[in-house]
């Protein structure tokens, strides 16, 4: 379902990504891992298009994404792509169901419907009774389950993760990773996460180590 070819990414004179080959399908959980500096979040960043690589081919559902460019981008990016950071990166101004339901007006969606799946979805992560609640009032594990239901809004293909329980404490982390196979066991949903958790990693259909801006082996 994702596929990328013969990745390059350069700042200055750092060779950061050397060539990387990677593939997920639909329905799995990937995770990357490696040591600081190996290139995963340089990675991720490509394949989910907030960064553009110098070199290589990047395809989601067939799509060749390395070839749109600016509004074409954006759109295809809110409509197929969903994120989850170490940091959930909430608005601090908004309830945590205004924050689930923006990328879907966004995308244009209208707003009722949009307001009754970030509901849906909020129920389903265990979050019903904090839909009015904004942020600062939430947990850290609670702020972290309302990314992933921003993340999910629009059906992505795919969600990226970027280490999304180094902000957490270990239980709010074991319940994070539990979410992610739920998630993918109920709604087929495809996850690839960069991580330094072996927890979550071993919870993972496969994991990919990198080193040295390469994936070497699988592990």
């Amino acid at each position: 379902m994702l596929k990328a070819v013969n990745i390059h990414k350069r700042y200055g004179q750092l060779h950061v990504l050397k060539g990387v080959d990677i593939e997920v399908n639909a329905g799995e959980i990937v995770s990357i891992v490696g040591s600081s500096g190996a290139g995963k979040s340089t990675l991720l960043h490509i394949l989910g298009t907030l960064d553009e690589p110098d070199k290589g081919e990047i395809y989601l559902n067939s799509v060749p994404v390395h070839t749109l460019h600016g509004k074409k981008l954006a759109a295809f990016r809110n409509n197929r792509i969903g994120f989850v950071f170490q940091f959930h990166h909430l608005l601090p101004e908004f309830s945590a169901l205004e924050n689930v339901c923006i990328p879907g007006w966004l995308l244009g969606r209208r707003k009722k419907e949009v307001e009754q799946e970030a509901i849906k979805l909020l129920n389903i992560l265990g979050l019903g009774e904090r839909l009015e609640n904004k942020p600062q009032a939430l947990s850290g594990g609670e702020q972290q389950r309302v990314a992933v239901a921003r993340a999910l809004i629009n059906k992505p293909a795919i969600v990226f993760a970027d280490e999304p329980t180094g902000n957490l404490d270990s239980k709010n982390a074991k319940e994070l990773h539990d979410l992610f196979v739920r998630l993918r066991d109920e709604f087929k949903q495809t996850f690839l996460i960069v991580t330094h958790n072996e927890e979550l990693a071993d919870m993972s259909d496969r994991r990919l180590h990198m080193k040295d801006g390469l994936i070497i082996e699988p592990v």
